[in-house]
């Protein structure tokens, strides 16, 4: 039997990254097997999503700035790490990108660089890869080739992997130029779309309306409100229950019919509108149903938002594994 591949998880959130790494969970009637590999490190910055991610696995994480953690080398086979999004979302009205206290690949390179780990995963929104002409990703593919690896990315959307959502994200995987298959990562094949099985759509998560409770939906000012809104503004961003949905955010808990981020239209003739319940956010995002959140409701919306979509990255790891 092989031995278990080492991760060290950075920026690891409430654990949805892990979850996918580890496998061994289930979702939506499909079982995503267990991976051989053990966490040796998990880290994040915020207290509240450590705690959710101390709760749901038995290797424990530290609530530490990543600027102030040093590695030994050999700790780890695998780097992983989806590091901070917001200033390059194209969502994101004063993001200031060009901020080296924003750009913390800087920082998980370093780490690969003090480590030299076989592999390394990082994740980011895609705006990441599409602002400024692909400046910003240009900037981190090169500083992690100069650190001796074969460095591939490609934007993947989790709708093409069996989650009822639109989410893309810019993907980075490196593999050491010292191993014999260091050229040989390909990014995981979509499961679903054109020619394969149907995307799912966003009523296979969603719990019964008469269930949810009225604290979801929108007051009647509300939704006059967005009747006279300017006409260059994103207005009840329904959603098509019936396809996967749009993105969500890690601010669902302060969503308003004028936002970019996706609501229900739960009765046309009343207009009536309604966010998602964290519930439905989690299986939109794959969680399983036996992950379980700490805090508020505001803090999971946070966690969920912020997080890695568990059946992607397991995707990831599979084309890992089959390497190692």
């Amino acid at each position: 039997m092989k031995s278990k591949l080492r991760l060290i998880s950075l920026f690891c959130g409430c654990g949805g990254s892990d979850l996918g790494a580890l496998g061994g969970f289930s979702y939506l009637g499909n079982k995503y097997k267990k991976n051989n590999i053990e966490v040796v490190h998990a880290s994040d910055i915020n207290q509240k999503a450590v705690n959710t991610y101390n709760l749901n696995f038995k290797h424990q994480a530290i609530c530490e700035d990543i600027r102030n953690i040093n590695f030994q080398i050999d700790l780890a086979d695998i780097v992983l790490g989806g590091f901070p999004c917001q200033n390059f979302s194209t969502v994101n009205p004063t993001k200031a990108p060009d901020d080296k206290d924003n750009q913390l690949f800087w920082e998980m390179s370093r780490v690969v660089k003090q480590v030299r780990p076989k592999f390394f995963v990082a994740e980011n929104v895609k705006g990441f890869a599409r602002l400024k002409q692909g400046k910003y990703i240009k900037m981190a593919v090169e500083d992690f080739e100069l650190n001796g690896y074969t460095v591939k990315w490609e934007i993947l959307n989790s709708s093409f992997f069996g989650i009822p959502q639109l989410r893309e994200r810019a993907i980075i995987v490196g593999v050491r130029n010292d191993l014999d298959y260091h050229e040989a990562f390909q990014f995981p094949k979509p499961t679903h779309g054109d020619g394969l099985k149907k995307l799912v759509p966003l009523n296979k998560v969603l719990t019964d309306n008469d269930i949810v409770g009225e604290k979801y939906y929108f007051s009647k000012r509300a939704v006059e409100g967005v009747k006279k809104a300017k006409g260059n503004m994103k207005r009840a961003v329904a959603q098509d229950v019936n396809g996967p949905c749009l993105t969500i955010t890690s601010h669902l808990a302060k969503v308003s019919l004028n936002s970019r981020d996706p609501v229900l239209l739960v009765d046309p003739s009343k207009e009536r509108y309604r966010r998602f319940s964290p519930d439905e956010a989690a299986r939109i995002q794959s969680f399983p149903e036996s992950f379980r959140f700490v805090g508020s409701e505001g803090d999971a919306y946070r966690q969920i938002g912020n997080a890695i979509p568990p059946v992607l990255m397991w995707h990831i790891i599979q084309e890992i594994n089959k390497l190692s």
